[in-house]
């Protein structure tokens, strides 16, 4: 296609919102008009099920839930006065909360205000307020934000090392839907466990934002931790950055909720248009069928040209593999479903992999994210009338036109910048991208037996360690892992009583190993 054709197709597919002042260009994905017309039906159809959805209507039949996180930003969408109240009331606690604690009404003790603030969750709980954070905190923020997302006893460590004396003024905020969620609940008791040692009263420190009625709430209530949190039963982790998991640390460093709010709420206005070419979203899932061909065949990259979206990518990965990545669709049948994504920043990558995104293996599509605004201040001139700025735009154009010149497609969405408003509304847009593309290829995208499976087996596995622990007490001599295997009833996990208790000995917790570690089945375990 020559540069006439392209200057042309750029303006017949670009779609640009005046409010928000938001542009999206996937004129460089090739797909023709009579490809298009072949998906105006299943089109129809996922816009209609998506109204249905906000009308309040089981949309996850897997576990009989609606599916509201749409209400959160205009309650009045909310399908009864309950609900509309709770939403309404929710909103105005965390206002009154984070008053009180920026006012220092509400104080730790031993310190006259709070300075940090630490946010123990995982997967929905924290990549969301992960990448808020990241994007709009202020410098300095009212409270200095810090998180604990994985189990891991040395990165917890660490983290609580950095604070070290600061931990006397730490407002702790864990977020755990159910309260039984192990990394969250793990992270929690060894936090716990550090205020004790430090002569600190944890719960004059504690907030819980969970279900009511929750082992946390539950726990929070019967230890007086300083306020609880509602979530909603029609919320899902990876759509909840818009709820009090999301909502309330934002506040807390003095970012405007309200205004991303207000952004969200627009970008759902403008996404529930049912028309493909006039409807943001629905330009982006038909992006999304096109690239892999409706079967995921094809990597998701994510490259935003500023340094504040870094965790844009991972915040994505959730939100779109979670939601899409499937065994089988609403007819029962196996198909397998999926988008990969991954990515990082401009121009940084262009120093890593994107030499194998122009001229390896073509297994993806890439959106540009880019951003209008370079600072909030003047810049220098770097080069005569160039500024840093102008050189990560030209980035950003230089690779996109350097991809197509190679057959490779990509997205490019730009914003005005990067503002409370704008990030509300970009949460908004790819939430109804995923449902809007969940509903084309017939999958549900808001459950996730495959993360149950995994908990599940993770538990097994550690009931096969105390099943461990306990036979060997027991033997009165040292047993081959076969012979312990045998003895545990686990014959046939073998490799993985292997693997539980070299993580053991590794930490000269109850037993140790003897012989050649080159010769697993060597080995003897006894105990400690």
């Amino acid at each position: 296609m020559d540069a006439a054709a392209l200057w042309q197709r750029y303006q017949d597919w670009l779609y640009y919102h005046p409010g928000l002042n938001v542009y999206l260009d996937v004129s460089r994905m090739r797909f023709s008009p009579e490809w298009i017309s072949r998906l105006e039906q299943p089109f129809a159809k996922a816009f209609a099920a998506m109204a249905d959805l906000e009308a309040g209507a089981i949309a996850n039949p897997d576990e009989q839930r609606r599916v509201g996180h749409y209400w959160l930003r205009d309650p009045d969408l909310a399908p009864d006065a309950q609900t509309r109240q709770q939403i309404v009331d929710s909103l105005a606690q965390i206002e009154t909360f984070v008053r009180q604690i920026h006012r220092q009404e509400i104080c730790p003790p031993g310190a006259f205000k709070f300075t940090d603030l630490l946010v123990i969750g995982i997967g929905g709980s924290a990549l969301g307020p992960q990448f808020v954070a990241a994007a709009l905190a202020p410098d300095p923020a009212p409270l200095a934000i810090h998180f604990i997302d994985n189990t891991d006893p040395a990165g917890i460590d660490r983290l609580l090392k950095s604070l070290k004396d600061r931990l006397k003024s730490t407002l702790v905020l864990v977020i755990s839907k159910s309260g039984g969620t192990p990394e969250t609940r793990n992270g929690m008791l060894e936090v716990q466990a550090v205020y004790k040692q430090l002569g600190l009263d944890f719960a004059k420190h504690a907030v819980a934002i969970t279900m009511t009625g929750s082992r946390l709430s539950q726990q929070a209530a019967a230890e007086h931790w300083l306020a609880e949190f509602a979530m909603f039963d029609w919320v899902g982790g990876r759509t909840s950055e818009l709820s009090a998991v999301g909502l309330l640390p934002a506040a807390l460093q003095g970012i405007d909720i309200h205004a991303m709010l207000a952004g969200a709420k627009e970008m759902d206005q403008a996404t529930r248009v049912p028309l493909i070419q006039q409807n943001p979203a629905a330009l982006l899932a038909l992006s999304w069928y096109y690239a892999g061909e409706g079967k995921g065949l094809k990597d998701m990259v994510i490259l935003p040209y500023k340094d504040s979206l870094l965790l844009f990518s991972r915040y994505l990965q959730q939100l779109v593999m979670e939601s899409l990545g499937k065994e089988r669709d609403l007819a029962g049948q196996v198909v397998h479903q999926g988008i990969a994504v991954y990515g990082n920043k401009g121009s940084t990558d262009q120093h890593a992999y994107v030499q194998q995104l122009r001229e390896g293996i073509p297994n993806f599509f890439v959106t540009f994210i880019e951003v209008l605004k370079d600072r909030s201040g003047p810049s220098i001139d770097i080069e005569p009338g160039i500024t840093s700025g102008d050189f990560l735009s030209g980035f950003l154009l230089g690779t996109r036109q350097a991809l197509y010149d190679n057959q490779r497609d990509s997205i490019t969405l730009t914003i005005p910048d990067v503002e409370p408003r704008t990030i509300g509304a970009l949460i908004a847009l790819y939430e109804r991208a995923v449902g809007l593309y969940a509903s084309l290829i017939n999958i549900n995208a808001y459950h996730q037996p495959g993360v149950e499976a995994g908990k599940q087996a993770a538990a097994s596995v550690l009931a096969l360690q105390t099943q461990v622990i306990t036979t060997l007490r027991g033997a009165g001599a040292p047993l081959s892992l076969a012979e312990l295997a045998d003895r545990v009833g686990a014959a046939d996990q073998v490799e993985t009583i292997y693997k539980i208790v070299r993580h053991l000995d590794a930490n000269q917790r109850h037993l140790r190993l003897i012989g050649d570690r080159g010769q697993p089945a060597s080995l003897k375990v006894t105990t400690l």
